[in-house]
């Protein structure tokens, strides 16, 4: 039987979406009742979170939502992804046989642990898909020490 070391890390993100859901459940932001209309702040776009090297990534689909349209904030080791994904006006609602698609504005927020360099972030956007690239600090590093 192999031992595996437990990290606290890899189960924090499954633990807070889970505790997300558990209050988007208990208190709805959709009244009851229009189910098949979606409510102006009930997109929330998948989020991956993962390690990757010396690096926690924070990966988000973020499908017909333009760069211009999306910020990120760090503040008090709390990542939060800001932004809107537009309505296209040029489409009469009339015209509509069916709409699935989610617009208006989202949030997301991640803490981020003690141990990475918030002035080192970076994030790139490429097909509609965010990459947060958030290094971990130097402290935190293992480092190999040489017996002389």
């Amino acid at each position: 039987m192999a031992l595996v070391r437990w990290d606290p890390w890899t189960t924090l993100p499954s633990l807070q979406d889970r505790i997300n859901r558990l209050f988007e459940d208990a208190f709805p932001t959709r009244p009851t009742g229009r189910e098949d209309e979606m409510g102006l702040f009930d997109w929330r776009p998948t989020v991956d979170t993962y390690e990757e090297g010396d690096n926690i990534v924070i990966k988000a689909e973020l499908p017909g939502v333009k760069k211009e349209d999306v910020s990120i904030d760090v503040k008090d080791n709390v990542l939060t992804l800001k932004g809107e994904r537009k309505h296209e006006e040029n489409i009469n609602e009339e015209n509509y046989y069916r709409r699935e698609s989610a617009y208006g504005k989202f949030q997301r927020a991640f803490t981020l642990p003690d141990a990475v360099d918030p002035n080192r972030i970076e994030a790139s956007y490429k097909d509609g898909v965010l990459k947060v690239t958030v290094p971990k600090a130097e402290e935190t590093k293992t480092k190999k020490i040489e017996i002389k």
